[in-house]
């Protein structure tokens, strides 16, 4: 929503990010850890999400049922998707890596990791929006039983793939309803919040 409300700030700011990293004063490491931060923020938003999830279906089970699967899916999404997640980041080092090889073969390979990173990249980032609010909106559907019992019997008539679907678009409308909601109160929020007077030099 920055993006299309907010275009000129956009813009300027994709400008700058391009202009730092064709800087070589500009310490790309630093850069870095800035995305990385970024990084953390989301996955560990998503990890909440699931593990509320995963606490939702063992609710009714034993505490240490409830404590084995827990920490069965932390380390499974610790190792599993984050050991992904790193590799997917570290891609273009394989591909600028193999590119340097003496293999006609390798060059070749990591030539085509480097084109095919961005693009991924610039995938994963619309998917992994699109699950944040789709994990959301469930989770929020689910604490709202009224609104959860609408939608079952919304389903109820469907084909089992088409129940599926209509559950999953319902999830997704749900999040971006919420997300908006947010987004409206923290905007509103800054506007009224009285700017802080820029401290006189000298």
């Amino acid at each position: 929503m920055h993006k299309f409300l907010h275009k000129e700030e956009a813009t300027a700011h994709q400008a700058e990010l391009l202009q730092a990293l064709q800087d070589p004063n500009i310490d790309l490491v630093a850069l870095e850890r800035d995305k990385i931060k970024g990084a953390i923020r989301t996955d560990f938003i998503l990890s909440a999400e699931i593990i509320v999830i995963s606490l939702g279906t063992v609710a009714d089970k034993p505490f240490m049922t409830q404590v084995s699967v827990l920490s069965l899916i932390a380390v499974l999404m610790t190792v599993g998707v984050y050991g992904l997640v790193a590799g997917i980041v570290k891609l273009d080092d394989l591909g600028l890596a193999l590119s340097q090889r003496a293999s006609a073969l390798a060059r070749s390979i990591g030539r085509g990791i480097l084109r095919a990173a961005p693009l991924l990249m610039k995938f994963l980032a619309v998917a992994g929006t699109a699950a944040m609010f789709l994990v959301g909106g469930s989770i929020l559907l689910h604490g709202l039983p009224p609104v959860h019992h609408l939608v079952q019997h919304w389903t109820a008539g469907m084909a089992g793939w088409l129940a599926m679907l209509a559950s999953i678009v319902a999830d997704g409308l749900f999040g971006l309803v919420a997300g908006a909601v947010v987004l409206a109160v923290v905007s509103v929020g800054a506007k009224l919040r009285p700017r802080k007077a820029p401290v006189p030099a000298g």
